[in-house]
């Protein structure tokens, strides 16, 4: 790299704009900083071409250090450029003095950070010298050099630790160019939602595609991977909006009574419709700063539709009726980064890391528009599986890659960790209380995360946990093929929360909370209280919201009707809207929307099919019967189970799929309950539903 430089020094006045910063403890100050003129923190320049950098700083000393001298360095990345002061400053402050020097830029395409750092040396040489002995470093600007570049820096890495066994990997060349150049997307891309308006759905589960695929290959699904939220997004909803909504959210509401057509009870429901003012056509996410933590795994080596940890070490195992797919889960994830890097803008950033035994920088966090993606993409296609899954060390590696963003453009982008993974993590930190721990310190910076699962055996347990909190989603893949499709869809909108801590207060002397259903904050509800950490932009359909419905089951405590309902939510700039409403629960009002009708008995459908996968995976773990008789079934109803006995092992193994008697006589009563319900929705979707129950009721006891 070539560096020439030019020194003047002049004495000015007072600057009357504020500080860029100030350092108390090391008394300097920088202020007024221009490269070629231009005051924003960052230019764009081609390579080898002169940058003029021009700067104000003001130094003195502390009573403690009367005659310290002290030097100010600047540097380029790790690179030192010159010593711009060097001097003894009295206690007093002084005018401030312009520092103007001529460099050249890099020859490489890239993107450089330009440092002020402060030393308290004998000279600029001996500051030069002992680079390592700083006492203080600020960022001044970025520098970036045009031009593509593979900034691709495994291969390295990986030599760099070949005698350090904390790292493994069998990464070797396993070449495969794409057929097309990677293409960018640098507009919504959502055909679903052209033009219509957007609504919104809640974070959390954004599908139940693990409990389809465990049913489909005969293998018994965890509860947890049977999600009211996840089951929602799966459909279109009537949200019962009665008024043109003119702000960003905008809730409706409806009331149904029903009996459980287990129990006999009589039940009473309110439904939220998640409305807004948004119209796709003026939907357009902010830059977007990604990184993606791709588990590598020896457990991502196993077939897309087996199970990991069936076989003796490791090694799968498949049944006589059960074919293994072709892909494995390593193939799929490779093909799914693939398919999220095609939605990525020129000003967009992204970044790399991979994680078994430990984690590893696979390629830095850059602009997009300045990478060659295509042969990232090629590398990406030849990453091997191998070693244990630390998790913990992916989850804080994916972190550190944000930690250069935060003084420049942290709050003006979208910042997203996306993990790809079968989340079964068996080595550093593995509670999740830990997991959890750093995605809600990220989200409380605007570093928001999505898992998206892969595999059958993807433990929809550990990653639930973790997608409560704020800005926070996850999807199953089970085939890449369809992902690539779903996210030309969704991409956008899977990036972009836009609501924040919205709160329904429930006011009234009738009628109090028992339960909700659909939001993955469920459990933080009280009887006066609903909460929901995050809502999504969600595509709309003749009038209908993907996912735009959240379900509360409410208690009568009383005979008055009225309930007020208050609402209060914040966008993601930071500022708060409320709104109130008052309705009267009428008991003897039949008519209803298809919309709260449709919730309910998908509400029912997962509370039932919860109950008997929690009750099956009993008896097969303690091998003894402890299924309740049929009238108990009955009497419970389409209740949820217990929380408490979902929680397993993170190291998954499969379990046959079983139904017990007396569950195969409870799923044909509500299989007759549900076709009803289907035929007076006039929703053919729902035969899917049907399709799961027809084939749990036909297995032998």
């Amino acid at each position: 790299m070539i560096i020439n430089f030019i020194f003047i020094a002049t004495l000015v006045g007072f600057p009357s704009i504020s500080n860029l910063f100030t350092s108390e403890n090391n008394t300097w100050e920088i202020e007024n900083i221009q490269l070629n003129n231009n005051t924003a923190n960052a230019i764009e320049i081609d390579p080898e071409k002169e940058i003029n950098i021009s700067l104000d700083i003001k130094i003195w000393n502390t009573k403690q250090c009367k005659n310290c001298s002290k030097q100010i360095v600047l540097m380029l990345n790790d690179q030192t450029l010159d010593c711009i002061y060097d001097g003894n400053s009295n206690i007093q402050k002084q005018n401030f003095i312009t520092i103007q020097k001529k460099i050249i830029s890099p020859n490489k395409p890239g993107e450089y950070i330009l440092y002020a750092v402060l030393f308290q040396e004998e000279s600029c040489e001996a500051a030069i010298m002992h680079s390592n002995n700083s006492i203080d470093k600020e960022k001044l600007a970025v520098i970036r050099v045009n031009g593509k570049i593979d900034d691709w820096m495994l291969d390295k890495q990986l030599k760099d630790l070949a005698q350090n066994k904390k790292f493994n990997s069998r990464y070797k060349s396993n070449k495969r160019s794409l057929s097309a150049p990677l293409s960018m997307h640098p507009e919504l891309a959502t055909s679903a939602v052209s033009n219509n308006k957007i609504g919104f759905s809640v974070g959390g589960a954004k599908d139940i595609q693990n409990f389809r695929e465990n049913i489909h290959n005969n293998f018994l699904p965890l509860p947890t991977d049977i999600t009211h939220e996840g089951l929602f997004y799966d459909y279109y909803f009537e949200t019962n909006k009665k008024e043109e909504c003119e702000e960003l959210f905008c809730p409706s509401y409806d009331l149904m009574t029903s009996h459980d057509p287990l129990s006999g009870k009589l039940d009473y429901f309110m439904s939220v419709g998640l409305n807004s003012n948004l119209k796709a056509t003026d939907f357009e996410r902010k830059p977007l700063n990604l990184v993606i933590v791709l588990d590598i795994s020896g457990s991502m080596g196993s077939p897309f539709n087996r199970y990991y940890y069936d076989g003796i070490n490791g090694k799968e195992k498949t049944s006589n009726n059960q074919k293994t797919s072709i892909k494995s889960k390593m193939e799929v994830a490779s093909n799914s980064v693939i398919s999220l890097l095609k939605h990525l803008n020129p000003s967009d950033r992204f970044g790399l890391v991979l994680f078994n035994n430990s984690a590893l920088l696979a390629k830095p966090l850059s602009l997009v528009g300045q990478t060659d993606m295509s042969a990232i993409s090629d590398h990406i296609l030849e990453i091997q599986h191998n070693g244990g899954t630390n998790m913990y060390s992916g989850m804080m590696e994916g972190t550190k890659q944000f930690d250069d963003l935060e003084q420049l453009n942290l709050a003006g982008n979208e910042n997203r960790i996306i993990f790809l993974t079968d989340a079964m993590p068996n080595l550093g930190r593995t509670n999740e209380g830990d997991l959890i721990n750093i995605a809600e310190k990220n989200a409380n910076k605007g570093i928001h995360s999505t898992f998206i699962g892969i595999g059958v055996d993807f433990n929809t347990q550990l990653v639930e946990h973790i997608t409560k909190i704020r800005g926070a989603n996850y999807y199953s893949v089970h085939n890449d093929e369809e992902f690539a499709s779903r996210m030309d869809e969704e991409f956008e909108f899977m990036v972009t929360p836009l609501v924040f801590n919205l709160q329904l207060t429930f006011d009234s002397k009738g009628f109090e909370i028992e339960k909700v259903y659909g939001s993955p904050e469920a459990d933080e509800a009280s009887g006066d209280i609903m909460k929901v950490n995050t809502l999504f932009p969600s595509a709309t359909n003749d009038e209908k919201t993907r996912g735009g419905l959240v379900l509360l089951k409410l208690k009568k405590i009383g005979d008055d009707a009225t309930i007020t309902l208050r609402t209060s939510y914040e966008n993601r700039k930071g500022e708060f809207s409320a709104n109130e409403k008052v309705i009267v629960f009428n008991e003897q009002m039949k008519t209803f929307s298809n919309g709260i009708r449709k919730g309910l008995l998908l509400t029912r459908y997962a509370n039932l099919l919860q109950n008997w996968m929690q009750d099956e995976r009993q008896y097969l773990q303690k091998s003894k019967w402890i299924f309740p008789g049929i009238d108990d079934i009955k009497h419970r109803g389409c209740l949820p189970p217990n929380d408490k006995s979902l929680l397993g092992k993170w190291e998954r193994k499969s379990q046959p799929l079983t139904v017990s008697k007396n569950y195969k006589t409870a799923l044909k009563y509500f299989m007759e309950y549900f076709k009803e319900e289907m035929n007076q929705l006039g929703d053919e979707e729902l035969a899917r539903e049907l399709e799961i129950l027809q084939k749990i009721t036909n297995l032998k006891s």
